[in-house]
């Protein structure tokens, strides 16, 4: 029987974490499996995750009624619904969380991302989900805004495990990398001994190329740039994150590690399905293998590298040629700031409509429930 290719990712220094979590997925013993032969290592959440489990996966639908006879709050209900999930994966992933020396085995938790732009109440909210958990393993989610930034140096300062999400920008990794380092130096500051928190930042890909494609699309049609950028159509993510990898690099040296007792952030790899079915399935994945580093990958993809992923060191390649793409792209007027200023806010209000349209799923079913109980 071949090898599964995936256990061969963990070898060239890449964990691969799965970006799903549900009730069910837990309960039937599939995430245990998947952490023995696909070696899949963490697990990530988010609103949009959680909207599609509770809506589709029955396990949720037999404590609707219970919880809107103790809930007057649709939000408490939701939260009510996933904190026993999170911790139950924690639990799960606790192994791994032990066996890696905490290097692995998380399991990320997003804040209400209502809070997004404002620091002062993610603090809070992010103080009341870690202890509600009560997981060493787990990690708390923050988006990379500017208020973000702030309360992501909080958290780590006390202590706090963060997954700092939403980058699309070496513009902005640079900034959660000076936030991230403010809060690692204050936690060594203050506590003086003991392990500090765990870290990554989540640099979202593949939306990348969608921008970046449908721009080069349409000037290739109008005959606005040379038909020689035709072979730069799916290049703009994998060279935006190699730029990343680099920084990454570059902002964690000897010197750095050193200071920080070997601590580091590990960039994380999100977003890393194939939109555009004329491109590779596993194409993120493959091409973004690389020390140090962590994907999180959805099941659709994780069982598309089972059967035919090609497991290699690509990187640290593709970091090298990054800046040659994107001063390509740039030479072709493609503004890549202002394309990824743009995703980072439609991500934010995305995961907000997620949760709106969890907590309007939910407050149609305590509707249906007063009618049973007045029926």
């Amino acid at each position: 029987m071949a090898e599964n290719p995936l256990k061969k990712i963990g070898s060239l220094g890449q964990s691969v974490w799965l970006d799903q979590l549900s009730r069910s997925l837990i309960s039937s013993g599939e995430l245990e499996r998947m952490i023995v032969e696909d070696d899949v290592r963490g697990v990530t959440s988010n609103p949009s995750i959680f909207e599609k489990a509770i809506r589709s996966d029955e396990a949720y639908a037999s404590e609707f009624r219970e919880l809107f006879s103790i809930y007057e709050d649709d939000f408490r209900v939701y939260e009510a619904l996933v904190l026993p999930d999170i911790r139950s994966a924690c639990d799960v992933f606790s192994a791994v969380y032990e066996s890696s020396g905490g290097a692995d085995g998380y399991v990320s938790l997003e804040v209400d991302p209502r809070l997004a732009h404002d620091a002062e109440a993610t603090v809070e909210e992010a103080r009341r989900l870690w202890n509600e958990v009560d997981r060493p393993n787990l990690m708390i989610k923050v988006p990379a805004t500017i208020e973000g930034l702030t309360a992501i140096e909080s958290l780590l300062g006390e202590g706090i495990n963060v997954n700092v999400t939403l980058i699309f920008s070496d513009q902005v990794y640079r900034k959660v990398i000076d936030a991230v380092l403010a809060g690692v130096r204050t936690f060594y500051g203050e506590k003086g001994k003991g392990s500090p928190p765990a870290s990554v930042a989540s640099f979202f890909v593949s939306r990348i190329d969608t921008a970046v494609d449908a721009e080069l699309e349409k000037r290739l049609t109008e005959g606005e740039v040379a038909e020689d950028l035709r072979e730069y159509l799916g290049k703009a993510a994998i060279a935006n994150a190699g730029r990343a990898y680099n920084t990454f690099r570059k902002r964690f040296d000897a010197e750095t590690r050193a200071a920080l007792n070997g601590w580091v952030q590990r960039p994380l790899w999100a977003s890393t399905s194939t939109k555009n079915p004329a491109y590779s399935d596993v194409l993120y994945l493959e091409e973004l293998i690389g020390p140090e580093t962590v994907n999180t990958v959805p099941p659709g993809t994780l069982e598309a590298f089972r059967d035919h992923g090609r497991p290699e060191a690509r990187l640290e390649r593709n970091a090298r040629e990054a800046e040659a793409v994107l001063a390509r792209l740039r030479d072709a007027e493609i503004d890549l700031d202002a394309v990824t200023d743009r995703l980072a806010r439609e991500g934010v209000a995305a995961f907000q409509r997620s949760l709106d349209g969890l907590l309007t799923f939910l407050g149609e079913k305590r509707r249906e429930h007063r009618e049973w109980m007045n029926g």
